[in-house]
């Protein structure tokens, strides 16, 4: 893994002190002598509870945490089910199960369901995604949600109840051809990462509270970082990679997944000045550090607010396909002192230093069973420092991880951190 920009050993043993309140002189033998600690985790194999009504999950394309620590999700719905998952959708019924829920979905700490709502076509002033990516929740207890394919150029913000607020940016915004209404094979898009009215299939929403400003990674058609004013949706600036002025010619050819000669990705060519598709995720730390999520360039780029390149780091830079960096979270202590990278190509949890980007373990595994993934796609942390999973393609899955401690890291790659692995 490459990191641009590294700290020393002096900063590290600093920050370790803060994060753990001991004395630096035990930290530096420490430093010497023992392996590196890291943040542990079990999965827990009863959370969620069943849902209601033989409810099915399909793929997911958010998840948040709010300040109550209810987990939000958002589910794709019937466009992502099997035919056997919707018989109970059919009119009349054609068996007692099954069905997908509502589009948003509120689940508390103890796995129950709280409140569902939203899906296709939507309501009253506002029109539903073609593919829905992206939760948040503000700091005014507002849901944001955003949209990833086909004509999704806009972001909708909700009330926790479902009633609709505002919605930011056009639908179809940037169709150039075909009827928006007509078959989506001859419907064509085109990027303009330039736009200064709507987006170009946004793929994720975070919230600065302090500065009333959303950060929009956006994304999966256009390629750059866009900040927002909260209240009025104002774009108020706006980078692509290392803070350039985003160029969407160099990868407009590039297919969102694909093998390496679709999204023209090589891991021994010199960094790409521009972001790939998809500009899949953006994260904002207490300290006012920006993190995008490069995802088919397998790396993490950080910023300022303002935009300005701080550095980067490489995730198992040889990954092809759709790419190593997914989704970014936070622990919960005050330093937020880890970042947890979700990797739905390797089906992995990177655990990195925030402060350095240097990788210290890895768990998780492809599957079905309780701490496997199958496309894991977003993720999220609470307040206690559990860890939230959900998974797109066939996973249809959110997943609690229970965080068990910082330990010395024994193995750089844990494998299923099933319940009891921690001890």
């Amino acid at each position: 893994m490459n990191v641009r920009v590294r700290i020393g050993l002096a900063g590290v043993l600093a920050a370790l002190s803060v994060a753990f309140g001991a004395p630096r002189q035990t930290l530096e033998g420490q430093a010497r002598n023992s392996p590196p600690m890291a943040p542990v985790f079990e999965v827990d194999p009863l959370w969620p509870k069943p849902l209601p009504n033989h409810w099915v999950l399909g793929s997911l394309g958010g998840i948040a945490v709010d300040d109550q620590d209810h987990i939000w999700v958002l589910n794709r719905g019937s466009r992502t089910l099997a035919d056997n998952f919707k018989q109970l959708e059919k009119n009349p019924p054609w068996a007692i199960c099954c069905a997908s829920p509502p589009a948003v979905l509120e689940f508390d700490q103890n796995g129950n369901l709280l409140r569902n709502w939203g899906g296709f076509p939507g309501g009253p002033g506002y029109e539903w995604f073609d593919q829905e990516h992206g939760l948040a929740i503000d700091h005014n207890g507002h849901v944001w949600l955003g949209g990833g394919a086909g004509g999704d150029s806009h972001l909708l913000k909700f009330t926790k109840d479902g009633s609709f607020v505002k919605q930011f940016g056009k639908r179809n915004a940037r169709l150039t051809a075909g009827d928006p209404a007509g078959p989506p094979a001859k419907r064509v898009y085109k990027a303009n990462s330039h736009d200064t009215e709507s987006l170009g299939r946004p793929a994720k929403v975070v919230i600065d509270a302090k500065a009333n400003e959303a950060y929009v990674a956006d994304g999966y058609l256009n390629t750059r970082v866009v900040v927002m004013d909260v209240t009025t949706g104002a774009i108020k600036r706006f980078w692509g990679a290392y803070g350039n002025k985003p160029d969407d010619s160099v990868f407009e050819n590039a297919s969102v997944t694909g093998d390496q000669s679709a999204t023209g990705y090589d891991p021994k060519a010199p960094p790409a000045q521009q972001f790939r598709h998809a500009v899949h995720c953006v994260a904002l730390s207490k300290d006012g550090i920006v993190y995008v999520c490069d995802r088919q360039n397998n790396r993490v780029q950080v910023f300022t607010r303002e935009g300005k390149f701080l550095k980067e780091t490489y995730i198992l830079k040889d990954t092809r396909n759709a790419g190593a960096v997914w989704d970014i979270a936070f622990s919960a202590d005050p330093q937020q002192t880890y970042m947890y990278i979700g990797d739905g190509e390797n089906e992995l949890i990177h655990v990195l230093r925030r402060d350095t980007l240097e990788e210290l373990t890895a768990f998780g595994d492809g599957g079905r069973q309780p701490g496997q993934f199958y496309g894991v796609h977003v993720i999220a942390t609470d307040s206690k420092g559990n860890l939230y999973t959900a998974e797109t393609y066939e996973g249809h899955r959110v997943q609690r991880f229970l965080f068990k401690g910082v330990k010395p890291v024994t193995k750089k790659y844990q494998g299923v951190v099933w319940p009891g692995s921690a001890k």
